[in-house]
């Protein structure tokens, strides 16, 4: 669903934020991506939404290179930065309406959807107000409500679960596994090491801009935890 090949990227200035990145994320996979901060998985991650140029490696989602065919890409893609952007003069149901246009979601299954996502994260009632007058987690909601009526094959998440309450975050990994249920996959970055160890199928490690360490959750983690893996690593060399 997601390949990623000898991705390099250097901003101005000559900071190498990734450097000869190579991952394969396969239908099916919840794929966790953890690191420190400046590590390198949000530039990795806008590059492969298409939000980020890049000219060193490829990036193909679904079988579409980002960078030749990145109308393909994107059709079958939803990214969520962190801190997503959502236009305040709308109210709710107005910026989803707009994403569903964007998308060319039918109209029955785009109300059926909304309802559906609107309902279990609770705030049906708040849909026809201003964005502007919503909560920080209210936002973050409406945003992962906004990805997920698409019904994406790759979500590609930064940091989904910060903000989020107990009852949110419940939700939203049953609804990465629904999504990979239908044969998508979910590409995420996450300081949380718990749920990465106990969510993801599989982890890759990035320090310093450089893939470390990546595999099967369970083999990656062995005997020990992710977070005493992760220490390890970022303690080597150090």
């Amino acid at each position: 669903m997601l390949s990623i090949q000898h991705f390099s990227k250097t901003y101005p200035g000559g900071k190498r934020a990734v450097d000869d990145l190579n991952l394969n994320v396969a239908p099916g996979e919840i794929f966790g991506f953890i690191g420190h901060n400046g590590a390198g998985k949000t530039t990795t991650l806008r590059a492969v939404a298409g939000v980020m140029d890049f000219t060193e490696g490829t990036i193909t989602i679904d079988g579409h290179d980002i960078r030749r065919e990145p109308t393909a890409a994107k059709k079958v893609t939803a990214f969520l930065p962190d801190n997503p952007d959502l236009y305040d003069f709308l109210s709710g149901i107005q910026y989803l309406t707009f994403i569903a246009d964007l998308y060319d979601i039918p109209q029955k299954d785009r109300q059926a959807r909304i309802q559906k996502y609107a309902e279990a994260f609770e705030i049906t009632g708040n849909l026809g107000s201003p964005i502007g007058s919503y909560s920080h987690g209210m936002k973050q909601k409406l945003a992962l409500i906004s990805a997920l009526i698409r019904e994406p094959k790759l979500l590609i998440l930064d940091e989904p679960f910060v903000g989020l309450d107990p009852v949110a975050s419940h939700l939203l990994k049953g609804y990465l596994s629904e999504i990979c249920g239908r044969g998508g996959a979910v590409f995420f970055s996450t300081h949380v090491l718990e749920v990465a160890e106990k969510l993801c199928h599989k982890i890759a490690i990035i320090k310093g801009g450089v893939l470390v360490k990546s595999g099967v959750t369970e083999e990656l983690v062995g005997d020990s935890t992710l977070e005493n893996v992760f220490l390890e690593l970022e303690g080597e060399g150090s």
